[in-house]
């Protein structure tokens, strides 16, 4: 996964003379990032743009957009070898990328402070063969019974859930079993992620 962020000096036109910020999302997958070439007009196909949009409303549960002043941030996503958990990659990645260049726009004077308020990252769990699974890769993917992508923030404050029975359907205490199991390991990757920015 590949992510960087760049800031542009002004926001979307729906959002002007709010003095408030935006940050926004693309994601894609490279043509070779697959066993199969993926087709560069997927790029902006529905699924393409569907996860752009829980890429960009992941990353703004993270900010203070009033502090932003009216600049944009636009976070490129982009796949470079997929194996399943590749949206949840670029939520864990994209924040990082977004630290970075909101760091580089305050050295710069472009924005006053830094309006990041919380780390924000996401792993996807599941239930495979019976057994509750931490970050599923593709083969585990395609067959898990149950599938859950899980958006936390550094507070461990639950910012999207996103969760399927592909077969069964599963119980609330199969689904309180699994937000533990992200929990822990979102937490991993909030360590990382702060290890990153903050060294």
């Amino acid at each position: 996964m590949l992510c960087t962020a760049s800031i542009e000096d002004e926001v979307p036109r729906w959002m002007r003379d709010s003095g408030k910020g935006w940050v926004t999302a693309e994601y894609a997958m490279l043509p070779g990032s697959s066993n199969e070439r993926v087709r560069r007009d997927h790029v902006s196909g529905g699924r393409a743009k569907e996860i752009s949009r829980l890429i960009g409303r992941a990353l703004r549960a993270a900010v203070n957009l009033r502090a932003m002043g009216e600049a944009m941030v636009r976070v490129d996503c982009d796949v470079i070898e997929a194996d399943g958990g590749t949206r949840t990659a670029a939520i864990t990645g994209g924040w990082i990328a977004l630290h970075q260049a909101l760091e580089d726009a305050v050295e710069r004077e472009v924005i006053a402070t830094n309006p990041i308020v919380d780390e924000v990252a996401a792993l996807s769990v599941g239930i495979v063969n019976g057994e509750k699974v931490l970050d599923l890769d593709y083969s585990q993917d395609v067959g898990a019974e149950v599938d859950l992508n899980v958006v936390m923030s550094g507070r461990g404050l639950l910012v999207e859930v996103q969760g399927t029975a592909e077969g069964a359907p599963f119980t609330r205490d199969d689904l309180n079993e699994l937000l533990d199991l992200a929990t822990k390991g979102i937490e991993e990757l909030h360590d990382m992620q702060r290890r990153a920015v903050y060294r």
